[in-house]
């Protein structure tokens, strides 16, 4: 996975769903009296560069070396120790992740005082199917509940969620992971439904969490 990321990194670092939005706003917003922040699956780094001109010390993580993180490794296994940081973040990097149960305790682990997460909501199978046919790293989105029981099970007590409505531009979307051809007409089909000049709306969950 790590390849096909580093290969992606000028996309998503450029991307403008990416560099903006109110879900970016709120993590930022939501970290406000933090000192230090680590980011996870950092991505772009957006994350990691508004936190910064907010005035926090932020260490960012990814498990692709391509993205530039300033430390690379997977989100189950994080390699600092526990409550190394006040806050840790993590925005639409866990659909990807291999196993997100281990995701969230070790951000639970590693975080002093709360655990701050924004990923895409499921939306039923032909959503899932369309996501595994243009991103073959996809692994699952989730639900608000299950979202919870995550937190839960990590120790972790929820204090805010809040979803937000993100409308994404089609065909750059399917471009940043390379889906053209039969790929792009398949996911096309997949979520006509839900396309309408070239757009698509795209449920977003941002759940903060605190140490109990």
């Amino acid at each position: 996975m790590s390849s096909i990321w580093d290969e992606r990194e000028e996309a998503y670092r450029t991307s403008d769903e990416h560099r903006e939005g109110p879900d970016l706003d709120l993590l930022v917003e939501w970290a406000a009296g933090a000192r230090t922040a680590l980011d996870v699956a950092t991505g772009g780094g957006h994350v990691a560069r508004r936190l910064r001109e907010a005035g926090l010390e932020v260490v960012s993580c990814d498990a692709a070396p391509g993205m530039r993180p300033d430390v690379v490794c997977r989100a189950e296994d994080l390699p600092f120790a526990d409550a190394s940081f006040d806050v840790v973040t993590s925005r639409l990097g866990a659909h990807h992740f291999e196993d997100v149960e281990a995701a969230v305790q070790e951000m639970a682990r590693v975080a002093r005082e709360r655990v701050l997460v924004v990923d895409n909501v499921y939306a039923g199978e032909a959503v899932e199917e369309a996501d595994h046919v243009r991103d073959p790293s996809h692994v699952r989105r989730y639900s608000e509940d299950e979202w919870r029981a995550l937190f839960a099970d990590a120790g972790l007590r929820i204090t805010d969620v809040r979803h937000l409505d993100r409308a994404i531009r089609v065909t750059p979307w399917l471009e940043r992971t390379g889906c053209v051809g039969a790929d792009a007409e398949r996911v096309r089909e997949l979520l006509a439904d839900r396309i309408e000049a070239d757009t698509i709306r795209i449920e977003r969950i941002a759940l903060s969490g605190s140490k109990a």
